[in-house]
Formats: C-alpha cells, structure tokens, sequence
C-alpha cells in the first residue's frame, strides 16, 4: 500500500519554495563590516591566502564539505533515460540525503552531455569548487568509462554510487547472511539476474571479498553470460563463463544466492525450490522485485532474503552508504575512495547488525524489537550509529591506505560527528519549520 499519492507527492516538491534545497548563509551580513567582510574588500584577504597556497582553500571555503551530484539523466532510477531536467527531483533528493544523514553540502549539477568524453571535460572543470563528486544515474557502459578516467585523473574522490551503493550494501549483507548459513564467500554459487552498472559493481566487490569469478553466473536480457556469445562489452566479458550452463532457471539449480538487479518476475517459486539450503536472495529491483518476499518466503522459510523495499526486512538501500562513505573520505581528505575503504564500510555495517537496537529504531519500522538474525542482517538507515560506525572505518582505511592527506584521532572523530549531526539537526529543522509546511 503507498504511503502518498501522486498529488501528494507533487505537492511536496511543489508548495512553498520549490523544490527540495535552498542555500543559506552561515555567517552575519548585518553590518558595514560584515558586509564587507563577506565580499569586498574582505574577500581578498582569502583569496591571496589561497593563492599563496591553494590548500589553504579547504580552510577558507566551503570546499571540505561540499560534494557535486552531477548527472546526464540517462538511467533515472526505474524511469530510464528521461534526461537531465527530469532527473533533477531526484538528484536534489540526493542532497537532502547527504545533508539529513551526515551533513554535507550538495550542489545537484544535471548536465546535457551524452558521451563520456563530455562528462569527463565537464566533471574536471569542478575540482577546484568540490570536494567530492557523486555520479548519479549515468547509463552503462559509459558510466564504467567516466568513473575510471575520472579516479585517475582528479585528486578528489569519485563516486558512481548506483555501482557501488548497492555493493557495498549487499556485501554487508552477504557477511552476515554467510555468517549464518555457516557458508564461505569463496565457496557459494552466486546467480546475477542484470548485467548493468550495480550488477558489475556488485559482481567485482564480491571478487575481491573472495568470491570466485567461476562461480558468478550472470544474467543479462539475452540469457548467460558466457564465452560463445558475441557482441559482449569488456564489463561483460569479465564474467563470461567458459560455457553455456543452460537457462537461468537450469542455474539457480543448487545457487547458494541470486543477487537481482533486473526486472519484476525475473524467478519464480519453482526456481527457489532448487536454490541451496540456506541460500541468500537480494531481489533489488524496484518497487517491484524480481519475486515478491511472501512468494519465497512460503516455499522456503529458511532463505535469507533482502529487497530494495522498506516494508519487508533487509532493505537493500544506498542510503545506508554514499552519505557516510564520502563523510569519512571528506574529513580526512582522500583522494580517492578505494576499494579498501568500501569493503571497511561494508563490514561495519554489519558489524553494527549484530548490535542492540533502541527502542525508538524499533518503533519507527512498527517491531517490538530488531536482533541479529535472518530478518535483520543490516542496520537501519535512520539508525544514527550508522554515521560513525562508517565514517571513521571509511576514513581509518583511507589512512591505512595511504590516500589520506588528514591523520584523524578516530576516537575524537567519532565524538565530533555526534556534535555535528545533532547541530546540524538543529539547524534543519528551523530552516523547514519556519515555512510552516503542513505535514
């Protein structure tokens, strides 16, 4: 049952001030001299720091916090390519995101650029502004491309989050889902229903947590990946099998997961019934997934299964990821966001899973209680742990890493992100209270 509906949802984006962000100035302008300050002649005494010494503008400008969402429009959640100017509701969603989840300033930037040539040019030309750049709905297979050029060739970290959002969620997912079944990672039968952005995302974190590609049997809109097709991309032909096992449902035969990010109805029940004792089903197609929760659940209690919903349990949602992932890579500064530091924030996740849950978590999702266990293999979104949970395993990998231009005392960190967030609550809630929305 929706919680709204489409007059309802409009009206939100819509009444008041249109749209969902506004800027606002941080410090006085009352005076002469804060005028002048602010601007002219004041202004100058920034910019000739900086120009002495360009790091310096991560002290004297916003840059430290602000991240640019920068789409073309052309893979819009389940819309498709509807282009940049209807792309924007939901790129403006993504900084409100940031914002509510860990306080970081967003510039939703939605551009009419195609190729990946543009995008590059275009997102180079913003380093010198942000301090991190958040890809969003970019089709495959240019979005592969752009990110890659782009890791490479900036200094700032570099996020396609609809590729590795999903996988890194999933991944925290598949740590204590194993843990349960009493499985290992490079022993399991994984079947991949989509062969886009989040599915090679997904399939290559999973590799380097110790999955065999062997083992990774790939479905794209044609049938199986393997070796005798023609016509495959390089993402593609990295999971191509050496043969042709036959159709997905002749695979999901003994699978120990099926990770679904394709379409509605892709499996049936028939199909689970093969599936391994204890298997792992992630359907994350949406809204609708690839088989609905109640149909697994009535042919095989024991499957651990996760959706991109928020009315069934272990909900697969990038939200749990990028607002904390470019929190701990901002405040110490890297310069890339690495594999390490995705597989740390994977693993506090579930780290957290297996922690008590208050009872004010609880009562927002209508439980008595949340425990660790095959309905609750990952924390909440609104679960406030989250944010330094992930935020300083994300940043300690950056150190040891070596991509850290910032030493951080974690300990300290995890106390100042505390302070941060509830300030910055403070702060929102004036700002949205003082229009008087009806809610």
């Amino acid at each position: 049952m929706a919680l709204f509906t489409k007059e309802e949802a409009l009206k939100y984006h819509s009444e008041k001030r249109k749209g969902k962000l506004e800027v606002v100035s941080i410090k006085p302008c009352d005076s002469q001299k804060d005028l002048s300050m602010a601007y002219s002649p004041g202004v100058a005494e920034a910019c000739r720091a900086i120009h002495a010494n360009k790091e310096l503008v991560y002290e004297y400008t916003n840059k430290g916090n602000l991240v640019a969402v920068v789409s073309n429009g052309t893979a819009v959640l389940g819309l498709g390519n509807i282009g940049p100017e209807a792309g924007k509701p939901v790129m403006e969603g993504k900084g409100v995101l940031f914002k509510i989840f860990s306080d970081i300033d967003v510039y939703d930037i939605n551009i009419n650029a195609t190729t990946a040539d543009e995008v590059v040019s275009f997102c180079k030309m913003l380093e010198p502004t942000f301090g991190g750049i958040n890809l969003e709905d970019i089709k495959a297979p240019e979005c592969f491309e752009i990110e890659t050029r782009l890791k490479k060739e900036m200094g700032i970290p570099v996020f396609h989050d609809d590729q590795h959002g999903t996988a890194i969620i999933s991944a925290s997912g598949i740590i204590n889902a194993l843990e349960i079944s009493g499985k290992k990672i490079e022993d399991i039968k994984i079947i991949v229903s989509g062969a886009g952005a989040a599915a090679i995302a997904c399939s290559n974190l999973y590799v380097n947590m110790g999955a065999k590609r062997k083992n990774i049997f790939m479905f794209d809109s044609r049938g199986l990946i393997h070796a005798g097709r023609e016509g495959l991309n390089e993402f593609k032909q990295a999971y191509a099998q050496a043969e042709d096992h036959g159709s997905l449902a002749d695979c999901m035969n003994g699978a120990d997961m099926f990770l679904g990010l394709s379409v509605k109805d892709a499996i049936s029940k028939d199909m689970v019934k093969t599936m391994a004792d204890n298997a792992i089903i992630f359907a994350c197609a949406n809204p609708d997934p690839e088989i609905p929760y109640a149909d697994v659940k009535e042919v095989r209690p024991d499957i651990i299964m996760g959706t991109g919903r928020s009315d069934f349990p272990n909900q697969i949602n990038n939200v749990l990821g990028f607002p904390f992932i470019f929190r701990g890579a901002l405040d110490c500064r890297a310069t890339t966001i690495n594999e390490e530091m995705k597989i740390a924030a994977a693993d506090a996740l579930a780290k957290l899973a297996k922690e008590p849950v208050s009872q004010d978590i609880c009562d927002a999702y209508g439980v008595d209680s949340l425990e660790f266990g095959i309905d609750y293999i990952m924390p909440k979104p609104i679960d406030p742990r989250v944010l330094t949970w992930l935020a300083p395993a994300v940043a300690k990998a950056a150190m040891d890493t070596g991509v850290a231009q910032i030493q951080l005392d974690l300990d300290q960190y995890r106390k100042d992100l505390e302070e941060r967030m509830q300030a910055s609550k403070n702060r929102n809630k004036l700002v949205v209270d003082s229009f008087g929305y009806d809610r």
